[in-house]
């Protein structure tokens, strides 16, 4: 047997799952090729900057040890946040927001904060999705009818009725509106095509048609505008830098560290369950996400987050190893260096469509309604946080969903009861147990001055687990005024 022979077994050995890798690499490069595009489009930025963030996340981040089958790139859900960072402090200081957002992730990773974020109560997460979801949807479908969005939440639900009636009085927008509609129909009916059919990934399918229909058709309708890869990488300048020393540059920062590293987080978890391989390491993962991030920020474009769609795409196209999204990362490249012009033809109805279609899926209406007939309180929290995020901003919207879930955890957490034992002669004995917080302190005290004054009261309050300042400076203020109204002074028990 020849040397080379022998050493064949060895190098297959090495790589024993490629052609599961390989063939994954290419359904999720398909699957990614759309989304890139289109996140970048409705963020305010050139179409390539979402095709360099993909390939970081492939190359860069999926290299990384974390979690081996998730797929990391721009993400749908943090287009409304980039596109009002973009507004407020311009393209050149996005880059500086998001490389510190990567040095912040790097630095929770390295110590071993990334187990907390799984702390973080579902309900604003999937709330802050929600949210998302809906300012996208009404952002995009702008988008879809030609016209211009306007700049709040609020503004953009309201002003959307008068906007698709002046589209049905317009051509150019009406046939937008149907290479739109048509994408999201082609999105939404691709689940029900022949496997044979579904093997071509439905973004992408979605929108080939499209661009063949505008182009056969010679429809009026905006197009991708193409500057070229080189182009449109901007690494930050210094003077971007000095914007930090700015409260609300400091803030938006915050709210890309949070968001990014929460779905990254999450996402992980979800894909973990769908494939029997190595679970994810969390501190490590958000190493991956923060150094991904960095390079992003370093080369000016879009921040990165893993993304649930590619991942599953991914998980479910057969991947074995992390080379599948490394791979999908480099096919985005040689797509970027090589065919760039392609885009020139892809309408942005079709990817606004693909948008539309994305923030639907990011409002969870079937978990909601599951969620108000068992925890109500989580249903409340999930739907506040999405109000807010529209009504308000993104990083006012998950604040107050965050303060809404500890207000709620507080709550539950500080039941207190109250037993009184009164058998008509002799004193009358109170035991309270439980956690007596300020929380609960109004039910306390009208319990409390609800007994007798001509009585002598005995308080039990060995059963207390705790008892915090607030209510034990109410305690005994109320002790000393029964004791100078009745006839004897009211004796507290405590633990020893």
């Amino acid at each position: 047997m020849s040397a080379a022979t022998t050493r064949d077994p060895q190098r297959i050995s090495r790589f024993p799952h490629l052609r599961q890798d390989f063939a994954a690499s290419l359904v999720v490069f398909l699957v990614a090729l759309p989304l890139c595009v289109g996140v970048a489009v409705a963020s305010g930025v050139p179409a390539e900057l979402g095709l360099v963030t993909g390939i970081v996340g492939g190359v860069v981040t999926g290299l990384m040890r974390g979690s081996s089958l998730q797929v990391s790139g721009p993400a749908a859900g943090l287009t409304v946040l980039v596109f009002e960072a973009v507004r407020e402090f311009g393209l050149p200081v996005l880059g500086v927001i998001v490389l510190v957002t990567g040095v912040l992730q790097i630095t929770m990773g390295v110590l071993r904060l990334g187990r907390w974020f799984r702390a973080i109560s579902i309900s604003v997460v999937e709330g802050m999705l929600a949210g998302i979801g809906l300012v996208l949807i009404a952002g995009q479908l702008y988008s879809v009818v030609g016209a211009k969005a306007p700049d709040s939440g609020p503004a953009k639900l309201a002003g959307l009725p008068g906007a698709l009636v002046d589209a049905l009085g317009d051509t150019g927008a009406l046939a937008s509106l149907g290479l739109g509609a048509g994408t999201v129909a082609v999105l939404v009916l691709w689940k029900r095509m022949p496997a044979k059919v579904r093997a071509v990934p439905g973004p992408l399918a979605a929108v080939g048609l499209a661009t063949a229909a505008a182009f056969v058709l010679s429809l009026p309708v905006a197009t991708v505008e193409v500057r070229g890869l080189l182009g449109s990488i901007q690494p930050p300048s210094l003077d971007a830098f000095g914007e930090l020393a700015g409260f609300g540059l400091l803030g938006t920062v915050a709210a890309f560290t949070l968001i990014a590293s929460a779905e990254s987080l999450f996402s992980a978890a979800a894909v973990d369950r769908m494939h029997d391989g190595p679970r994810t390491e969390y501190d490590r993962e958000l190493v991956a996400q923060g150094a991904g991030n960095a390079v992003c920020g370093a080369l000016g474009a879009l921040p990165m987050t893993a993304v649930i769609v590619r991942s599953s795409a991914n998980v479910q196209a057969g991947a074995r190893t992390k080379a599948s999204r490394v791979l999908h990362g480099v096919w985005l490249l040689l797509f970027a260096a090589l065919l760039p012009n392609v885009l020139a033809y892809v309408p942005l109805p079709a990817l606004a469509g693909v948008l539309v279609h994305a923030g639907a899926k990011l409002v969870p209406l079937r978990a909601l309604a599951a969620l108000w007939r068992e925890h109500r309180g989580e249903a409340l929290i999930l739907v506040v946080t999405a109000v807010s995020i529209v009504a308000v901003s993104m990083f006012e919207g998950v604040l107050i969903g965050l303060a809404l879930a500890v207000v709620k955890t507080a709550w539950e957490a500080s039941h207190v009861r109250l037993e009184v034992v009164d058998k008509g002669a002799g004193p009358v004995r109170a035991y309270l147990s439980g956690n007596a917080t300020f929380l609960r302190l109004p039910k306390i005290l009208d319990s409390l001055e609800a007994l007798p004054q001509d009585r002598p009261v005995e308080l039990d309050l060995r059963g207390l687990h705790h008892l915090d300042h607030a209510c034990r400076t109410a305690l005994e203020t109320w002790a000393e005024r029964h004791s100078a109204a009745g006839t004897e002074p009211v004796r507290m028990t405590t633990a020893a």
